[in-house]
């Protein structure tokens, strides 16, 4: 006999993992659909959006002109979601609601990565300021346009609140009250977080190697590869080719770095005596995570790929003119509104011009960014 919804969850799920019909709902009211959870059909709205395809040309760390086979942001979120959903499988959690969470935590990020992030924060300053989570949750809620009825995408409200809480070190007294600041984010949405900062620790050090700005010596210097390069070289034949132990490296790393979530999580649970989805909302401090060791390691690795590969003279080149591009084309925008698309400059009336000129700039892919500079600036 077919199992609901409701069954099949009850039956894989943990005390502490949100059941789709526990979901405080959606903004708008929405017919149910018996072959999909709201969580299936969130996934299927952010996967139809044009948010999400934009992805495809958003910057990871390398920027779409400098190669096919480096990471953008869509692979990226490709890479989070299928280890989030492995993670939550290991500990009961709703994996559809994971899937959801991990495939939209990025869609507010603009064009050429942290650093065009990093710049729009400075050009709104006086503004409202910008911030990529808080444009995530403007895209999903009013941005995109594909129904007659409402604005957004009318996803549910936790994939909403996980954009919102996105990062353990979210800033409480920023999220709108209607997301409840003090309450903590489901465990769902803390794992997609940790997931998130293992998948690009992995994928940032494999496509600094393909790029030549990292070698394999400068990596011996970092604890956690020294040990994931060593059990690549015991389990493989004499004469494996570098490229294929570094990919078994890569993978012995991120094996690591799973095992010592789901097993610390495990016990974070235990310990803090967390059996319920209202224990998880009053406790106070992240519960999912990998162990204090392992933290520390992560830490390392982190900062000594901050030093080696995101401020590489390489990367710095590269972002410094993207930054021009981006100051060029918020100047010309914000003294020429007649020049924004009719959508855009709509929306001006509404949100001001500096928003609509940042909202616009923000959903700018890299190539897009860069072929309206040379419209703009060099015709």
């Amino acid at each position: 006999m077919t199992r609901t919804i409701d069954e099949r969850e009850d039956h894989v799920l943990a005390a502490y993992a949100l059941r789709s019909r526990d979901s405080r709902g959606r903004d708008h009211p929405a017919e149910t659909d018996p072959w999909r959870s709201a969580f299936h059909r969130d996934r299927d709205r952010i996967v139809h959006s044009r948010a999400f395809r934009r992805l495809q040309y958003k910057t990871q760390v390398f920027t779409n002109d400098e190669g096919d086979h480096f990471r953008t942001r869509l692979t990226h979120t490709i890479e989070v979601s299928q280890l989030a959903r492995a993670a939550a499988q290991r500990l009961s959690l709703n994996e559809d609601l994971v899937e959801c969470i991990a495939l939209v935590h990025d869609v507010g990020h603009p064009p050429f990565g942290h650093r065009g992030e990093d710049l729009l924060k400075e050009l709104m300053a006086d503004h409202g300021g910008f911030e990529h989570n808080r444009q995530g949750l403007r895209i999903v809620e009013e941005l995109e346009v594909r129904y007659p009825e409402f604005p957004g995408l009318n996803l549910s409200y936790e994939v909403r609140e996980s954009i919102i809480k996105h990062s353990a070190h979210y800033d409480r007294a920023k999220i709108p009250l209607r997301f409840q600041p003090d309450e903590s984010p489901l465990l769902e949405a803390q794992l997609v977080d940790e997931i998130d900062s293992i998948i690009y620790d992995c994928h940032d050090i494999d496509d600094g190697v393909r790029s030549g700005i990292l070698s394999l010596a400068q990596l011996q210097e970092v604890a956690l590869w020294q040990g994931a390069w060593r059990e690549a070289v015991d389990a493989s034949p004499r004469g494996t080719p570098e490229k294929l132990l570094v990919d078994r490296a890569l993978r012995a790393l991120m094996d690591s770095f799973l095992s010592s979530l789901v097993d610390h999580t495990r016990s974070s649970l235990s310990a803090h005596g967390i059996a319920t989805v209202s224990d998880v909302r009053r406790h106070q401090s992240a519960v999912v995570g990998v162990s204090p060791s392992m933290r520390n390691a992560k830490e390392l690795l982190e900062a000594w790929l901050f030093a080696n590969l995101y401020r590489s003279w390489q990367v710095n080149r590269v972002f410094h003119k993207a930054r021009r591009i981006l100051d060029d084309l918020f100047a010309f925008y914000a003294e020429h509104p007649d020049s924004l698309p009719p959508m855009h400059a709509a929306r001006a009336e509404g949100a001001g011009l500096f928003r609509a000129v940042a909202d616009y700039i923000a959903g700018m892919t890299d190539r897009f960014a860069i072929e309206e500079h040379r419209r703009l600036f060099q015709a």
